[in-house]
């Protein structure tokens, strides 16, 4: 096998020995004669290791793709579980907010608690207020948010004892 090469790098003249004769090229073109031995022929050990790393792929896929869907499965249960919070109400959540933290809450904590802006949540306690769900106290310069029974005990009205008559 004899290759030679000029200045710029290309291949002027290539010969390999084949079965059928020798296999020529000039200028940069190759002239292939067919043979048994042919260059595009090749032994099936490279074959049989592409067989296999395909093989591997697939099933390194299939298996990835099983278990996204299974992770995908469990996380639509989870979602399902928390879906009846979606369906509340603005006043209801604010209610449920309130309750959870033992009937009393300062309007700033419940604006920290929720995504809305302190008007909103002003404009939701006073229609509340107005329908008797809650009491709103001032405290200096905040409010006492407070739900009907859970008011401080220095904000209620003396109870005035009964005439008997």
């Amino acid at each position: 096998m004899s290759i030679r090469f000029h200045p710029p790098g290309s291949i002027d003249t290539l010969t390999l020995p084949a079965s059928d004769g020798p296999i020529t090229g000039t200028d940069s073109s190759l002239i292939v004669t067919a043979g048994r031995d042919s260059l595009l022929q090749l032994g099936g050990t490279p074959h049989l290791a592409a067989l296999i790393g395909i093989i591997g792929l697939v099933l390194l896929g299939g298996i990835l793709a099983v278990r996204n869907r299974l992770e995908s499965r469990r996380s639509i249960g989870d979602e399902q579980e928390g879906r009846p919070d979606e369906y509340v109400t603005d006043r209801e959540k604010v209610r449920q907010l309130i309750n959870e933290n033992g009937g009393r809450m300062k309007q700033s904590r419940i604006v920290d608690s929720v995504d809305w802006s302190k008007a909103k949540v002003s404009r939701l306690l006073t229609e509340l207020e107005e329908d008797g769900q809650i009491t709103k106290l001032r405290l200096g310069r905040e409010n006492l948010v407070c739900l009907p029974g859970n008011e401080p005990t220095a904000s209620k009205p003396p109870e005035q004892p009964q005439n008997e008559q």
